[in-house]
């Protein structure tokens, strides 16, 4: 079997390792050939390809980033778009497609395999929202590193007796700030399915240093947002998927908690440096099992499926479902774990 290769969305720790899984074990099982298409369905677009083999990808488990390149780019969205997909893959060769993303990418995944293309999914992302999976490859990462920034954010906190405002990745979903939030001892978290009151945090923070001398970081999604809607902080500018461009929340808030309590407030937005480096051990392997099983759904019935963990299990589900809905932070388990910790 032929199969195509490629990455899309925004770059993710532990690309590299489901690359090398699959084709080590395609290679090696099944006697499959591998071709890897560049900058994600743009290059599936514009035929734009790489070579795959064993020899290229075997000492890239621990590489950041994707070899394959990486783009937002929306099939559905360009002129012709789909039918130049198709068309490369037969130009190509290619039996079989290997789509490795978040909920866009596999969302293109989806429709080409409800038109005839055999294809499975592997989900990626950072901000760990997609549905029917536990968890996905890239979070743990992103929390660790995010979780490592915050002990230092709170360090120089309390040096300087300053309330510093730490704003983290998740557009719609806050698992990586409520995460990274519970793990670096946070004042307080800020996720966007918990529109937040400015004045709660105000009030929040001046007990908290009522206490004395403290360290006091709040952490703050990308995606949060103000009951009031007063503190707007999009850019109006949208990517081919419809998303807003976001950042800049942490910057809007510092300011208006230095205002409102008198405190000195400063903004780290930690932004790419999330996505980037290295991936954990947990994520290469979890990355790893990922690409194994994907490799083994094409051959034996599992085209149209996503890979998923449940359980600690690797399953399948339908793409369909995978990409139906986000998956959210529950608001029994803010309430229950986060909440209590603030202050």
């Amino acid at each position: 079997m032929r199969v195509g290769v490629l990455t899309g969305g925004g770059d993710c720790p532990g690309l590299n390792a489901v690359i090398r899984a699959a084709v080590l074990k395609g290679e090696k099982r099944y006697g499959d050939s591998f071709i890897g298409f560049l900058d994600g369905w743009l290059g599936v677009i514009e035929d734009r390809t790489a070579p795959l083999g064993s020899a290229r990808c075997r000492d890239i488990l621990d590489k950041g980033g994707t070899i394959l390149g990486t783009s937002r780019t929306n099939p559905y969205k360009e002129r012709g778009g789909a039918e130049r997909v198709r068309a490369t893959l037969a130009a190509e060769g290619v039996d079989a497609l290997m789509a490795i993303g978040g909920d866009d990418t596999l969302g293109v995944a989806s429709k080409l395999a409800g038109e005839g293309v055999t294809v499975v999914g592997v989900p990626k992302t950072i901000d760990n929202d997609l549905s029917a999976t536990e968890v996905t490859f890239g979070f743990h990462t992103a929390v660790q590193i995010a979780t490592e920034a915050i002990d230092r954010l709170r360090t120089t906190s309390e040096s300087h007796g300053r309330v510093i405002v730490c704003e983290v990745m998740g557009r719609h979903a806050g698992w990586i700030s409520m995460y990274a939030g519970i793990a670096g001892g946070a004042v307080d978290v800020l996720v966007p399915e918990q529109p937040f009151d400015v004045a709660e945090v105000c009030e929040l923070l001046k007990a908290h240093r009522a206490l004395g001398r403290v360290a006091s970081v709040v952490v703050v999604a990308e995606g949060a947002v103000p009951k009031e809607g007063s503190l707007s902080v999009t850019s109006g500018e949208v990517d081919q998927f419809g998303h807003v461009r976001l950042g800049g929340i942490a910057n809007v808030l510092a300011k208006e908690i230095e205002e409102r309590t008198g405190f000195e407030t400063r903004a780290t937005v930690l932004g790419h440096i999330q996505r980037g480096g290295t991936p954990t051990a947990y994520d290469r392997v979890l990355a790893t099992r990922f690409g194994i099983d994907a490799i083994d759904a094409l051959h034996d019935g599992g085209a149209g499926t996503m890979v998923a963990l449940q359980a600690d299990k690797i399953v399948r589900v339908p793409l369909s479902d995978a990409v139906s809905e986000p998956k959210l932070v529950p608001n029994e388990l803010y309430e229950t774990v986060a909440r209590p910790l603030f202050g």
